[in-house]
């Protein structure tokens, strides 16, 4: 009898093509379905909530897959996190209902950007985050997200790759917080189209170094055009954060990251 498990992973996405199998290309995929086919004994094929792009990473990416295997919580956790590449690992495992669906089961979904915004370069923080030597405008940068939030056409804010059917999207929430030389950026919404929120987050750093006006926000997205919008952020400082899904699954409401102020992180 086949059965529905659902996990939660977090991965440093800079070794790969991003989550997505590609041929002749590392995907978070491929190194997490081979995993957990060791352990099952049998092949896995897995749907995740959302697909990251090359070099963003997850603290809480949701999956799911159906096996015939009977193993315990702690040895799928385990036994997985034995075969994953020490930049991947599992967080939790759960059953869930034959009706979950990692993907369209998805309430909303949240991602995080991280800046530093410091004179000279970080040891630490490369590959992590964006490091932006100039002082960011963060009140400019919060006056132009207030454009953005509701429901819009985001067609400027759409990668010419995109195959969603509709640009039309919610955007529930979008703050700026200066932390230190920390610039953290999060983001909500229903779902986001490809690139949508590196290219939010390129205006928001162009408003940020004066280049363009808190009112640019307004105009790009009236525009409906990528043509005319900023330059994308770079992946690296860009983290899948939190995916939510209705009570009834059971899901961990949150899969914290270790905190650890000693490296500086916000």
């Amino acid at each position: 009898m086949r059965r529905r498990l659902a996990v939660g992973l977090e991965y440093d996405g800079g070794a790969y093509c991003g989550w997505q199998q590609q041929s002749a290309a590392a995907s978070v995929q491929v190194a997490l379905e081979q995993a957990l086919s060791r352990v099952a004994d049998e092949s896995i094929s897995t749907t995740c909530a959302g697909r990251t792009d090359a070099g963003v990473h997850a603290r809480e990416q949701v999956v799911h897959f159906d096996t015939q295997a009977v193993r315990s919580p702690r040895a799928w956790l385990l036994g997985t996190n034995t075969h994953l590449p020490r930049d991947i690992s599992l967080r939790w495992v759960r059953a869930v209902p034959e009706e979950f669906h990692a993907r369209f089961s998805a309430l909303a979904r949240s991602y995080r950007y991280l800046m530093l915004n410091r004179v000279t370069r970080s040891a630490l923080a490369h590959g992590r985050a964006l490091v932006v030597h100039r002082r960011l405008d963060v009140p400019a940068m919060q006056a132009g997200a207030q454009w953005l939030i509701g429901e819009h056409d985001f067609s400027a804010f759409r990668s010419s790759e995109c195959q969603a059917q509709s640009p039309v999207r919610q955007l529930r929430s979008l703050s700026i917080e200066r932390r230190g030389d920390w610039i953290v950026i999060d983001v909500t919404a229903n779902a986001f189209l490809h690139h949508m929120v590196r290219n939010i987050v390129g205006l928001l750093l162009a408003i940020g170094q004066q280049k363009a006006a808190p009112e640019r926000a307004r105009e790009q997205l009236a525009s409906r055009a990528r043509s005319t919008g900023e330059a994308t952020a770079a992946a690296h400082g860009l983290y899948l954060w939190r995916i939510d899904y209705a009570a009834q699954f059971g899901l961990p409401a949150d899969s914290a990251i270790i905190d650890a102020p000693i490296l500086g992180w916000p």
